[in-house]
């Protein structure tokens, strides 16, 4: 905002009066205020905040300087605080558990029960899955985490909600970044950034080239991902900005190991894994744009669309050789008034299609053909939300959903059994939340949501899986009350939700302990606490998250009231850090307080664990800055996440996955 002030002209003026005139002349002051308008195809992180103070749930921002502190390569490192968001790499790279109120507990790959989108359009395949390696945490401005039914406003109906990785624009971000990070296990990562404002106009490019060894044999990572962003005004009302995203990346895959495998040599690949060379290649290229037409009376249009192509090679327990093509657009209509009336609704529709050829694996190529797929997955979901004043302070929120949602899949070689089905999923959900502001800065919410989520192609026909199942959607039902404090030196995250959950997708067994593959479970129950936050004492400020997480199984036939494998009861993560003039310094620490099972039957566990660190650096807003940072320096060796299974019946089994070892990691940033 800037002041000019003309008093002094009018002063200056009254020496070329007339004698005449009086001696002098007295005007009262004029302030004339200018403020730039923000932009709507990219709201800043003070805006969004703004935004999500409306929600009566749980929803927060994650401003990407607060892990830019130190390495900043995968999901952990750039979500691993955030409230409510559990997330686990499975070799110290990309891939991850990444699980939201237990959202795909089975998944440390290839994730689904979460939509994750880059600028607001969908990163997911039409059928609901994703791939962590699309994301980009240097490329990126804020991350919006939107727990559970709080992610209503981009369309999700899933339990675990939505994460929005928020790229930064010519507007926001420094002209020129460039930033060079490496460390143990030849880890290694050189970053570029350009940015222009152009006026009405401005443009964003960034370049990342990344490569690891790894901790583990076999487990060698070569990325690199380029972004960027057109975007401004086309007039008064419309703005648009169109997203360009372009990613090439190979990571070997070392397997998961037994209990005794790893106590030995964490270190090793499962012999499997290197015999058959397993990896998980692709390519992707993905389109993106988003528009927005401002209309009188309060009124505005949002148009979210996006086209990507995938070409994945992933030789696992046979090669697949898959091509994807998917493709939608979100249509959102949004209407506020000066009462504090708030309205968002829209309809969404994509479209995914792969074509998928097996093969048996030879020493990670290709052998005989066994299997082609040709898949196809198509959406269309009607969406809304009001919000209504009730009283000062006080509104009452209530939305409704419907979704039709199809996956089909032709066998074109089928060997014994026919494996093709067309699958049609309808489900109709609502919420009701009400949110009352106790003071300033001081907020509580409450609210009942419904959810509903159609498995993906892996569930109906992916992996190992014996036979065919034509599962259901998994629905759920969720309580959730929680407080929004951000006063003073202290901001914080509470909520508390309960889950009910019916067919809920997990890996089963029958009562003979044979394994059914992936199907139904009847009744389960996801409750929990969500803790978050950073507290400033003095010049030391506590950041960091926990988590409480009471899953299992409701009255099963088999697993009775069993927890639900894969993911610690406790979780508590942190940091706390000296500051002063853009200096830094401090221990970070991660803590699972007790042991979990691996699997439904309570056989197997994994250990709990308490690893530490410390990172230090300097860090201004332009020029030259640092930073050094050690992790597990006890040199623990942990299990940093699982598989999951139905029956171990007591005995070791190949399904933990080590955590890196003692290292120690520097990087370089020169921002303009």
């Amino acid at each position: 905002m800037r002041r000019y002030s003309i008093l002094g002209l009018c002063a200056l003026s009254g020496l070329w009066q007339a004698p005449a005139q009086a001696d002098h002349l007295e005007l009262e002051q004029t302030t004339i205020r200018a403020e730039q308008a923000s932009d709507p195809t990219a709201p800043s992180i003070a805006e969004k905040k703004a935004e999500f103070a409306h929600i009566p749930g749980a929803a927060a921002v994650v401003d990407a300087e607060t892990y830019k502190s130190g390495r900043s390569s995968t999901l952990q490192d750039a979500l691993g605080m955030a409230p409510g968001v559990f997330v686990q790499p499975r070799f110290g790279a990309e891939e991850a558990r990444l699980s939201i109120r237990g959202s795909g507990l089975q998944r440390t790959f290839h994730g689904r029960g979460l939509l994750l989108m880059q600028d607001g359009a969908p990163l997911n395949l039409a059928d609901g899955s994703f791939d962590f390696q699309a994301v980009e945490p240097l490329a990126t401005d804020h991350i919006e985490v939107l727990r559970g039914a709080n992610a209503w406003r981009y369309g999700a109906a899933n339990l675990g909600g939505a994460i929005n990785f928020v790229a930064p624009t010519g507007k926001s971000a420094a002209p020129l970044d460039l930033r060079a990070e490496g460390g143990s296990f030849g880890y290694r990562r050189l970053f570029a950034a350009v940015a222009e404002d152009f006026g009405d106009w401005d443009g964003y490019l960034s370049i990342n080239d990344y490569s690891q060894d790894g901790f583990r044999d076999h487990a060698k990572q070569d990325n690199q991902r380029y972004f960027a962003n057109l975007g401004g005004r086309l007039n008064e009302r419309l703005s648009t900005r169109v997203y360009l995203t372009h990613v090439e990346t190979d990571s070997e895959l070392p397997g998961n190991l037994t209990k005794a495998q790893m106590r030995r040599d964490p270190e090793q690949a499962a012999a499997g894994n290197l015999t058959g060379d397993q990896r998980r290649d692709f390519i992707l290229n993905r389109l993106g744009n988003i528009t927005t037409l401002r209309l009188d009376g309060g009124h505005r249009l949002e148009l979210a669309s996006y086209y990507s192509e995938k070409s994945l090679f992933h030789p696992i327990f046979q090669v697949l050789d898959v091509n994807s093509e998917d493709y939608g657009l979100r249509l959102s209509h949004i209407w506020e008034n000066e009462t504090g009336w708030r309205w968002r609704g829209g309809v969404e529709s994509s479209h995914g299609r792969n074509w998928q050829s097996n093969y048996l694996n030879v020493g990670g190529h290709k052998g005989a053909k066994v299997d082609e797929l040709h898949q196809t997955a198509r959406n269309l979901n009607a969406f809304g939300e009001l919000e209504v004043p009730l009283a000062e302070r006080w509104a009452l929120i209530g939305g409704l959903s419907w979704l039709h949602q199809q996956r089909d899949s032709d066998d074109r070689l089928p060997a014994g059994r026919d494996t093709s089905f067309d699958k049609t999923y309808v489900g109709r959900i609502g919420r009701l939340g009400l949110r009352h502001d106790l003071t300033d800065g001081v907020q509580l919410f409450a609210n009942f949501s419904q959810s509903f989520e159609p498995p993906t192609f892996s569930e109906l026909t992916g992996g190992q899986v014996i036979a065919f199942q034509p599962n259901s959607a998994q629905k759920a039902n969720t309580w959730e009350a929680g407080l929004r404090w951000s006063r003073d030196t202290l901001d914080l995250d509470l909520a508390v939700y309960r889950s009910e959950i019916r067919d809920e997708l997990l890996a089963l067994n029958d009562a003979n302990g044979q394994p059914l593959g992936t199907l139904n479970a009847d009744r389960t129950i996801h409750q929990g606490v969500e803790l978050g936050g950073a507290w400033t004492l003095g010049q030391v400020t506590l950041r960091g998250q926990y988590l409480l997480n009471d899953f299992r199984f409701d009255g099963d036939d088999v697993y009775g009231d069993n927890r639900l494998a894969g993911v610690p009861r406790q979780f508590v993560k942190g940091e706390a850090l000296w500051q002063r003039g853009g200096w830094y310094a401090g221990p970070t620490f991660e803590w699972v307080p007790n042991h979990y099972n691996v699997d439904q039957a309570e056989t197997l566990y994994a250990d709990g664990y308490a690893i530490w660190g410390l990172k230090g650096g300097y860090r201004p807003g332009e020029g030259l800055g640092f930073f050094i940072e050690g992790r597990n320096l006890s040199d623990k060796t942990y299990v940093a996440t699982t598989g999951v299974i139905a029956d171990a019946n007591g005995q070791d089994s190949a399904q933990f996955l080590p955590g890196d070892g003692r290292s120690l990691y520097v990087g370089l940033e020169w921002r303009l």
